[in-house]
């Protein structure tokens, strides 16, 4: 019987990404739906380490089942780090992601550019007994002022990524699980987990 991993988030674009950068594992990969978890673990931790680290845990002990959950965000070096750990919510708790570009863009206006930013993951992975592990991934870019590109999501279409003169929302899908931060940190777990 192959075993099972346990992909804890309810996104769906999130889950879609990681089931393609985690294709060759070897475990059958279930989602929350798929075990009927619907609960949303309250991202509490003050780094993206102690939310993944959270998340992943619960999960777990939850599903009884090895667990892999990530935290991203994005560092805007004029922003002082922010939105960083609280990319999602930066912009209230029913936000769009057109409302957290808007916010994203009103609040570094006043800086001079170019406007430095990374996106950052963290994928924890834990056991139903609670240990964990963490893989981590980056990748560098601008922020531009006007968003590009319909492919994505997040902060995707005003992260310009000059190496690729394109914005991480015009990347096609196979482009963008080669160099975003969550397909350099998805490839580390793969490791660990095929090991």
């Amino acid at each position: 019987m192959t075993k099972r991993l346990l992909i804890a988030t309810h996104n769906t674009g999130k889950l879609a990404e990681l089931r393609d950068l985690l294709r060759g594992v070897p475990y059958t990969l279930v989602s929350l739906s798929d075990v009927g978890i619907e609960l949303d673990v309250d991202e509490t931790g003050q780094t993206l380490e102690e939310n993944a680290a959270l998340k992943a845990a619960t999960y777990a002990r939850l599903a009884g089942l090895l667990t892999l959950a990530d935290d991203s965000g994005l560092e805007v070096d004029p922003l002082n780090g922010a939105p960083g750990v609280h990319s999602a919510r930066y912009a209230g708790p029913n936000a769009t992601d057109v409302d957290r570009i808007a916010k994203l863009l009103g609040n570094i206006s006043p800086h001079p550019q170019p406007w430095t930013a990374r996106f950052r993951c963290v994928i924890a992975i834990a056991t139903p007994e609670g240990d964990i592990e963490l893989h981590g991934g980056a990748c560098e870019g601008i922020i531009i002022s006007h968003p590009r590109g319909d492919k994505g999501f997040g902060y995707d279409p005003v992260f310009y990524m000059p190496e690729h003169n394109r914005t991480m929302a015009e990347l096609t899908d196979a482009e963008k699980n080669t160099v975003s931060h969550r397909a350099i940190a998805a490839r580390k777990a793969a490791h660990a987990l095929t090991e």
